[in-house]
């Protein structure tokens, strides 16, 4: 679907018209929430936000590890609060299990209602909260707002030959709200900035510096980390040089995946893309792994095709903070600055 959108002209531009409905109805309710006449919910414990303008992977998960991390350095008890998008009933879905598993002490709720589980986690004792994907979620008030931009596909659509790419509205594109909300931001991270091309990168920050101007922007990098087997061991990165690999991917940016494995040396002979969060089947793997070469995927469907009782490895990436880290690290210190002296008082959390 992704590729079909990011083409020009013929029948996909009548999408046009339904896009410009589902922008209408995102303005107004943007517009009530802006003018009071919707309010948000206080959680009772400083609320960090990772969000997107656009369907698909921008990184959030990796950012949300990183922020968790930092939360935990600083001596909060950190609370990660999300949807659940892709859980069955009773179950944790992808992200979750990953994230528990490589960040120990943080506590989680997913569940539609957000302000309910805010308040469940403050009971827990949590003092430090991150919204996955909450920039959309207005209903529970957030005291900084991080907002993500790939730079690889910055309004979520694959970009052509020559860096450009459609700039719509669900259902002709896959933006969320009209890119001007990226004003609304505290800041915006621009990620994977080391996979794309420099003069991409300076169209990029021209864009958002006239959709958002003087929104602090933070460049954010998408390292490699290590090659994690089903073993559980982790496999220095230079192992996959020359190594004959097949990857399948359910994320929201399979290009990004590609990219990074194709950049270690890596030699792609068969590459299998779904969509996010997708439940595998065993037909879906049929024939990779062939003459024993090495099935890769990512973290996240590494859980799942560990639980189909597929032997796989999974590229680990770990997000740093690049040229504007700063504004990041002021913008925590001071949300937990004007939460320490509820703390000191011995508020109820």
């Amino acid at each position: 679907m992704d590729e079909r959108l990011a083409r020009r002209g013929g029948a996909i531009e009548c999408l046009r018209l339904p896009a410009w409905a589902f922008g209408l109805a995102s303005g107004l309710r943007s517009s009530l929430y802006e003018s009071g006449l919707l309010g948000a919910a206080r959680a009772g414990a400083p609320v960090f936000s990772v969000g997107n303008i656009t369907v698909g992977g921008t990184g959030k998960t990796p950012m949300v590890a990183w922020l968790a991390r930092e939360l935990q350095r600083r001596g909060r008890r950190v609370g990660w609060l999300a949807r659940g998008y892709g859980a069955q009933p009773g179950e944790l879905n992808d992200e979750a299990r990953m994230l528990l598993a490589q960040i120990p002490g943080l506590d989680h709720v997913q569940g539609r209602d957000r302000v309910r589980g805010a308040a469940g986690l403050v009971e827990r004792g949590v003092n430090a909260i991150v919204l996955d994907d909450g920039f959309q979620h207005r209903r529970l008030q957030r005291d900084v707002d991080f907002v993500l931009v790939d730079a690889l596909r910055p309004w979520g659509l694959a970009r052509d030959s020559n860096g450009m790419s459609v700039r719509a509205l669900l259902p002709r594109g896959l933006l969320r709200e009209n890119p001007r909300a990226l004003s609304r931001a505290d800041a915006i991270v621009v990620t994977r900035v080391d996979q794309v091309p420099e003069n991409w990168l300076e169209v990029l920050t021209a864009e958002i510096e006239q959709l958002a101007p003087g929104v602090p922007r933070v460049h954010a990098l998408h390292a490699p980390r290590g090659v994690r087997l089903s073993d559980g061991t982790l496999e220095p990165v230079g192992m996959l040089r020359d190594l004959e690999v097949d990857l399948i991917s359910g994320i929201g940016n399979p290009e990004a995946f590609s990219r990074s494995v194709r950049a270690l040396g890596a030699l792609v002979r068969e590459e299998r893309r779904f969509e996010d969060h997708r439940a595998f089947v065993s037909a879906d793997l049929d024939g990779l792994g062939a003459d024993g070469r090495l099935v890769l995927c990512t973290a996240k469907d590494q859980v799942k095709l560990t639980a189909l009782g597929v032997q796989s490895a999974a590229l680990e990436i770990e997000m740093s903070m690049g040229e504007g880290a700063q504004f990041l690290e002021a913008l925590i210190e001071s949300a937990l600055d004007a939460d320490t002296p509820a703390m000191l008082q011995g508020r109820s959390l």
